[in-house]
């Protein structure tokens, strides 16, 4: 016999509050973007990064930086709970990251990435991720600098995931690993 499902209200979520947020205890993990052209994914990658507990997010390049119009719309307010800082260079953004002790990732398809099914985390470091650029990618200084890269099999006829989208197929796996 079929369990009646119905749909939850926001009141019965328990979602935090903004200030909760800031207050709660994040997962060990920062968000680098490299040069993100698009207001729609930057503001997305806000929306994710709440909804998974990033530390942050780190702004690099020409990514631009809340308050903007067009963040807010597909944010839809996460860029007021997330914490976020700009870099002018995600080379130097991870490079002053794993001089933190962080383990830092790209999100590419590169020669030696690491299928993201096969990804273990090391448990006892924080983890960066930076995903690059809509069309050029995560540039190659910055793949240099970094700890390796992650790949996201994919089957079909395209060569890859809107932005956004890596991030939360990347993200859940990652947080899916801390929380079992």
């Amino acid at each position: 016999m079929k369990t009646r499902m119905r749909k939850l209200q926001i009141e019965e979520m328990g979602r935090l509050t903004v200030e909760e947020f800031k207050e709660s205890e994040k997962f060990p993990f920062v968000i680098v973007l490299d040069n993100i052209r698009s207001l729609a994914n930057i503001g997305s990658f806000f929306r994710t990064a709440d909804a998974f507990r990033a530390q942050k997010i780190i702004l690099c390049g020409y990514t631009q930086s809340p308050p903007h119009r067009e963040i807010t719309r597909s944010a839809i307010g996460a860029e007021l709970s997330v914490d976020w800082e700009k870099n002018d260079s995600a080379e130097d953004a991870v490079k002053q990251l794993k001089a933190q002790g962080y383990e830092v990732w790209c999100v590419e398809q590169a020669e030696g990435s690491v299928m993201l099914q096969n990804f273990a985390p090391n448990m006892e470091k924080p983890c960066a991720f930076v995903f690059g650029n809509e069309v050029e990618g995560v540039a190659d200084n910055v793949i240099a600098a970094a700890d390796g890269c992650l790949e996201i099999p994919q089957f079909g006829t395209k060569h890859s995931f809107n932005v956004s989208v890596s991030a939360g197929i990347v993200l859940w796996e990652f947080v899916s690993k801390k929380i079992t």
